[in-house]
């Protein structure tokens, strides 16, 4: 959706539109050309883009057809649904947490410290952004910032999660008599041994 967003605006060809996408997010989702031409094609298989001519230097350049025009306006005017796919992070945490023998408190020390020069990396990218001059860019920028304080503030639970985690206290889902949680009267009994 991006490279036709690209081509709503003008024609463009394989290079320039890889150039001018990573202008616009400031390189923070680097194209490889072989999949902007791929991209190219598959667009102009579902008639979303019609190739043009060759340009002098020998460029063949893409334009929007109506019905690309209307999938981009389609595109603006909906919601990004949410992130729902497979989170490495979290995923990470979530078997250290059960794998027998992982410090994960270090874990956690370990991926904070990434996490926390990340967020010194992009806030002092910010420092040097100037909307007034590449809004497109400082919009990414300002993305890559919030979601680097989140990971920061998630890293935070989790270390305060595992505080009050006790293995013996709570045996694994397999290991469970039924499939329902534990009630109030089960915690009960726990903290009496």
């Amino acid at each position: 959706m991006g490279v036709l967003a690209l081509l709503v605006r003008g024609p463009g060809y394989g290079y320039q539109l890889r150039g001018e996408f990573e202008h616009r997010t400031g390189g923070s989702w680097p194209l490889n050309i072989g999949q902007v031409y791929t991209t190219l094609d598959r667009l102009e298989r579902d008639g979303l883009v019609a190739r043009g001519d060759t340009d002098d230097d020998g460029h063949v350049v893409y334009t929007a057809t109506d019905a690309g025009r209307d999938e981009v306006a389609r595109w603006f005017s909906e919601p990004v649904p949410p992130k729902r796919g497979r989170d490495e992070l979290a995923i990470k945490f979530a078997l250290a947490v059960t794998v027998p023998g992982v410090d994960v408190t270090h874990l956690v020390q370990v991926q904070r410290t990434a996490a926390v020069r990340n967020l010194q990396d992009l806030t002092r990218l910010k420092r040097t952004a100037d909307p007034s001059e590449d809004l497109a860019w400082s919009l990414v920028l300002e993305s890559m910032l919030l979601q680097a304080e989140a990971d920061v503030r998630w890293l935070d639970h989790v270390e305060s999660s595992v505080a009050r985690y006790r293995p013996d206290e709570h045996p694994a889902p397999a290991q469970r008599t039924s499939s329902a949680r534990p009630t109030s009267s089960d915690a009960t009994a726990r903290s009496a041994r």
